[in-house]
């Protein structure tokens, strides 16, 4: 005999989920590992891509290095690649900002300048690898030295 003679299986429902959960679970490891990440660095490229201003030093796709002269509208560049040579480029095809330039101050902002309430630039110092970091600021001496003593005079009472 060639042929097998089938049987009658059992209706068994719980089967069909047992089936389906290594599904769901490679599902779920797919979204934490690869589509989630992606869409993050999506959207931090988006935003990158949305905050480029003239005067930053950007890389494009290419791999040519320039600095961004011209903002034309929401999807063209640009770019001073070498003195006296520009180039237009989509904004989309730029892949990195390598210096950010600080945006530029409004007419409004310079008489503000002199308010005594802003906080005092902070010099920057070099560190080892050529990024620059906020100085240290040593803390003020909290008391004088005539709580000081004042307080010892209290302590022997």
């Amino acid at each position: 005999m060639l042929i097998s003679p089938a049987y009658a299986q059992s209706a068994g429902g719980g089967d069909f989920i047992v089936s389906l959960l290594p599904l769901v679970l490679i599902f779920v490891v797919f979204y934490f590992l690869l589509i989630r990440p992606q869409q993050k660095k999506v959207k931090t490229h988006k935003e990158m891509l949305s905050n480029i201003r003239r005067g930053d030093r950007v890389v494009t796709n290419g791999g040519i290095i320039g600095t961004v002269t011209r903002v034309n509208d929401d999807t063209e560049l640009t770019l001073e690649i070498a003195e006296g040579v520009r180039v237009r480029s989509l904004r989309s095809m730029v892949a990195d900002v390598l210096a950010k330039t600080e945006p530029a101050r409004g007419r409004d902002d310079d008489a503000d300048d002199e308010d005594e309430d802003a906080p005092a630039e902070t010099t920057r110092k070099r560190t080892s690898r050529g990024r620059a970091k906020p100085a240290e600021t040593k803390p003020a001496e909290t008391k004088p030295a005539e709580s000081k003593a004042s307080e010892a005079g209290t302590d022997a009472q």
